[in-house]
């Protein structure tokens, strides 16, 4: 792991505060909204696809992308990986950090949006993103902002809930127009990817927190080639 994991992006062991974020401040604001409206906004407990996909990989450097209050990066880091956990919320990092210094695990906490995070190219061996909200561009900018993260050789973990990306936009707001699922980032994949794992399965979710509700996976595994 490079000792400028991101360049021009806070990272550190603890989160650093808000004014050092990379990102749309909307964005920012939003989520920290969503996490201070409850004192835990999900289970605690490590995704179980990320679990289960993970269970054959030999451990090295992966990135979490949108970690939250951090039960996936905690759980990467006890099992013998080296953790790069990357989120827009101040607050969630905060609880993020305090749970990996309750578990006795280092974690490294980037403040950023991933495509404004600076990440340099080719550098982890999994990146590993669990039901993130992605927004989607015209340029499919999230999208190639994963696969340039992925190291020859590692893997590409991408998973969200089955059936929300053919819904109508909410009257809450949310449009699942606006935001990137498991086909757009297949849809990139060339001669250098070979796709592992590609399917609609039953979710092994949790006990409690938001999203608990989901009962199928789309679980997308690839592997870079070169």
């Amino acid at each position: 792991m490079t000792d400028n994991i991101a360049a021009g992006s806070p990272v550190s062991d603890a989160p650093s505060s808000a004014d050092g974020y990379v990102g749309d401040p909307a964005v920012r604001a939003e989520w920290d909204n969503r996490y201070a409206d409850r004192q835990q906004l999900w289970s605690g407990e490590p995704n179980g696809a990320l679990v289960a996909e993970v269970a054959g990989l030999t451990s090295g450097r992966v990135l979490d992308v949108g970690c939250g209050e951090g039960a996936d990066a905690v759980w990467l880091a006890r099992s013998g990986w080296d953790v790069t956990g990357l989120e827009v919320s101040g607050v969630a990092l905060e609880r993020a950090a305090g749970h990996a210094r309750d578990a006795g695990v280092a974690v490294r906490w980037v403040h950023a949006a991933l495509t404004e995070a600076a990440l340099p190219p080719a550098t982890f061996d999994l990146v590993s993103a669990q039901y993130p909200a992605l927004l989607r561009t015209p340029d499919a900018t999230a999208e190639r902002a994963l696969l340039a993260a992925v190291a020859p050789g590692g893997v590409l973990l991408f998973v969200h809930h089955a059936g929300m990306d053919s819904q109508q936009a909410h009257e809450g707001g949310f449009d699942p127009a606006d935001y990137v699922w498991p086909s757009m980032v297949s849809a990139l994949f060339n001669d250098d990817w070979e796709v592992e794992v590609d399917e609609q399965r039953p979710r092994v979710a949790p006990d409690g927190g938001a999203g608990a509700h989901h009962t199928d996976d789309l679980v997308l595994r690839a592997r870079r080639l070169r």
